[in-house]
């Protein structure tokens, strides 16, 4: 049930070697910037740029970025290393990428969207006013203007011996997972959808073809594939005085 190939096909995803040895869907987050550094020592040449930076847009340190064919990152756009972006893909004006971070291909990061230490597999789309941070998104994934997926408990704070936060604890069928993660936003499988302003608290783990409407505020848990989540709203209307 929370396995990677519960929530994601990995057959083609070039990238799937992040997901080996992966007894749970969250391990793998834990992998990232490792796996990006690796990746990237082992291209050949000494260019890694292969796609197009625009003009204006800043990439931080091209010997930790891979930019794949076909892949255009637009005027305005921040890109931090490790980090892994793959062919055809669209980073638009104003994405920042903060690092550890794969991206698939055929991916859109869109304007003002911002992403830390997340996986982003083939076609997945953040377009407009995202957070993605600590999470993964499988194939097809589309999150709606100003989706926030939220990593960091509010109430999370540092213990005063050993300077760590808490680690982040999820109940599925009555049993407690500790994911061993301090920071952990969403795993959103293949082929869901977030509506405008959806908003995930930390630790939601959403299966695959699943709708959640707009203005949601998702608590932490797991959500099963083919479900639809719905935000029930009682509305007046009066007539103008």
């Amino acid at each position: 049930m929370l396995r990677p190939e519960d929530f994601f096909d990995l057959e083609d995803f070039e990238f799937k070697g992040l997901f080996d040895d992966c007894q749970y869907v969250w391990e793998a987050l834990s992998k990232v910037g490792r796996f990006a550094l690796e990746y990237i020592m082992n291209v050949d040449g000494d260019n890694t740029i292969f796609g197009t930076v625009m003009s204006g847009a800043h990439v931080d340190d091209r010997n930790a970025v891979v930019i794949g064919e076909g892949t255009v990152v637009e005027t305005g756009a921040f890109v931090q290393g490790p980090a892994i972006i793959g062919k055809n893909c669209q980073i638009r004006h104003g994405a920042y990428i903060r690092g550890d971070v794969v991206i698939g291909d055929n991916c859109v990061v869109g304007h003002t969207s911002e992403l830390k230490n997340c996986i982003m597999l083939d076609t997945a789309q953040c377009p407009h006013f995202a957070y993605v941070g600590d999470s993964i998104l499988g194939r097809k994934v589309n999150l709606g203007a100003g989706t926030k997926l939220s990593n960091l408990p509010v109430v999370s704070t540092k213990d005063q011996k050993t300077g760590k936060r808490p680690t982040i604890k999820i109940e599925v069928d009555g049993k407690v997972f500790d994911t061993g993660l301090s920071k952990l936003g969403a795993i959103i499988g293949d082929r869901s959808q977030t509506g405008c302003n959806t908003v995930t608290n930390p630790g939601c783990l959403i299966g695959r073809d699943v709708l959640v409407y707009a203005n949601v505020s998702l608590r932490k848990g797991y959500y099963p594939d083919n479900r639809i989540i719905k935000l029930q709203q009682d509305l007046t209307m009066v007539e103008r005085q």
